[in-house]
């Protein structure tokens, strides 16, 4: 009878063996597409300190609050995002206003989902303090943009949603190496009082003899010595505050051919082009002696730290007419590109 059992459990397990499993191909994976355009609120982890920031230098944030698509978790807060400083004006004598243009290339979910944005930009306008030694404190709070639709995997979001542990602002600790300078009191005068002096003498002379005087001493008068003036406190400026307006901007050209834009013909001389904020793209005003003679689109593309400066180019049209193509100027790190 043992053998029989034995047998029989083989029996059943070649049976198993040999009923495969159904085949075809596998199930795709769920993709979350989050539009262009969408904006994602993020706060910075590493802060952008005055006397060092450049062009190039790398930025860390995480997201603050959820993005959703078509009702799904998408981005949740606590979402790691890093990127560059593309385009930097810094405060000056004119100026108490510094304006950054950041690149975010990559994002980082928790549990390690890690994705590479196709294009995301945040321009931010910063009020600059004096006595303020950090342009974005940790902290500092503002809105990248998706110039691309963003794809991710469904279930890779959901995994990361389950452990992802919002910011809180507590953890926000300024980076700020400023110290307030306490206020001083002051000091009352000092009164040194003077010396009375001392009479003369006379001393009587003896017969025959005149009396004989010695002069007294004059005295002294007090002196004051003037006490310090008390001296206000000195605080700390607050955290550098975000202005959500863009920035004007207004840059001088010259034109050594005539050039076609949007159907007018403008010919050789000094011109100059004003639009708002950092892009990437904007409405561009060219000025002639500060009237506007044409509005055009263009695209604010940073340039790396070798680019020419104060170049222009053109582009030939079917009718041989030249157009703009690229307006660079001196020392700035950004040109002004025209589209055809």
């Amino acid at each position: 009878m043992r053998p029989l059992l034995v047998a029989g459990v083989f029996t059943v397990w070649g049976c198993l063996a040999q009923d495969p499993a159904p085949s075809g191909p596998p199930a795709a994976a769920q993709t979350l597409t989050i539009p262009a355009g969408t904006r994602i609120e993020i706060g910075l982890t590493s802060p952008v300190r005055t006397k060092f920031a450049q062009p190039g230098e790398s930025v860390y944030a995480e997201t603050t609050f959820p993005v959703a698509v078509d009702g799904r978790m998408a981005i949740p807060p606590g979402t790691y995002v890093k990127g560059t400083i593309d385009i930097l004006f810094r405060a000056g004598l004119r100026s108490d206003h510094a304006e950054f243009r950041m690149s975010f290339a990559e994002i980082v979910f928790a549990g390690g989902y890690t994705v590479a944005l196709p294009a995301a930009i945040a321009t931010v306008n910063v009020l600059v303090s004096p006595r303020g030694d950090v342009l974005l404190d940790n902290g500092t709070q503002f809105e990248m943009v998706l110039e691309q639709p963003l794809a991710l995997d469904a279930s890779a979001i959901a995994a990361a949603v389950r452990v992802s542990r919002p910011p809180k602002p507590r953890d926000w600790k300024s980076a700020s190496l400023c110290r307030p300078i306490p206020a001083t009191p002051g000091t009352s005068d000092t009164y040194i009082p003077g010396t009375p002096g001392t009479p003369s003498t006379t001393i009587p002379g003896g017969p025959g003899m005149p009396s004989t005087t010695i002069p007294g001493t004059p005295g002294t008068p007090g002196t004051v010595i003037p006490g310090t003036s008390e001296s206000p406190a000195v605080p700390c400026p607050g955290p550098p505050a975000v202005i959500s307006a863009p920035a004007a901007h207004k840059e001088s050209f010259v034109l050594v051919h005539p050039v076609r834009e949007a159907g007018q013909t403008l010919p050789p001389g000094s011109y100059e082009v004003a639009w708002e904020g950092l892009g990437p793209v904007a409405q561009v005003r060219i000025l002639k002696r500060g009237k506007p003679v044409v509005n055009v689109q263009a695209t604010v593309a940073a340039l790396g730290k070798d680019a020419p400066a104060n170049n222009s180019g053109w582009r030939t049209n079917p009718d041989r007419s030249l157009s703009l193509e690229l307006l660079q100027f001196k020392d700035r790190n950004f040109a002004l590109r025209f589209d055809p």
